[in-house]
């Protein structure tokens, strides 16, 4: 059986490798570039193996990572919600349903257990440095455990 016929946008999409590029200020006006290929294999699978859901929840750990490396030792990472008046979360977990559904696990700014389910064509995360959960503890660093999990997965 041949490949389904492609649009040109489609091939050129499916050719590009996975690029992260970002310029942002730096804390004393400096200008800061990210630039990084992204070499997309966790769980020992290709890009073209993994499912929309799958790969987008890799690209968001990616993400999470970065900017918890940015937060202090009171912050931690947390989710505004976007299109609606609903606050926050504080992101405690994270997950995909293949093929196309991502979830957030999490509390929200008054200690309610809170989960957001997104597809990810309608896919839209604001992270924001909320106030770490116990101030005796270290903040908890999810982008870090999330991404280990993708290299050792454990499943129960």
């Amino acid at each position: 059986m041949s490949d389904p016929i492609k649009t040109t946008a489609e091939a050129a999409e499916a050719a590009a490798l996975p690029e992260r590029y970002a310029v942002r200020m730096g804390p004393n006006g400096s200008i800061v570039r990210e630039n990084q290929v992204i070499t997309p294999n966790a769980n020992g699978r290709q890009l073209e193996q993994k499912s929309p859901a799958e790969w987008a929840y890799e690209r968001i750990v990616m993400y999470i990572q970065k900017f918890e490396e940015t937060l202090n030792g009171d912050e931690e990472v947390g989710m505004g919600y976007t299109g609606g008046d609903v606050g926050t979360l504080r992101i405690q977990g994270m997950g995909y349903f293949a093929p196309d559904l991502i979830t957030f696990y999490g509390e929200d700014p008054n200690g309610a257990k809170t989960q957001l389910v997104q597809h990810v064509s309608q896919l839209n995360v604001m992270l924001v440095a909320t106030p770490k959960e116990n101030e005796a503890k270290e903040p908890n660093r999810i982008g870090f455990k999330l991404a280990a999990e993708l290299d050792n997965p454990t499943v129960t």
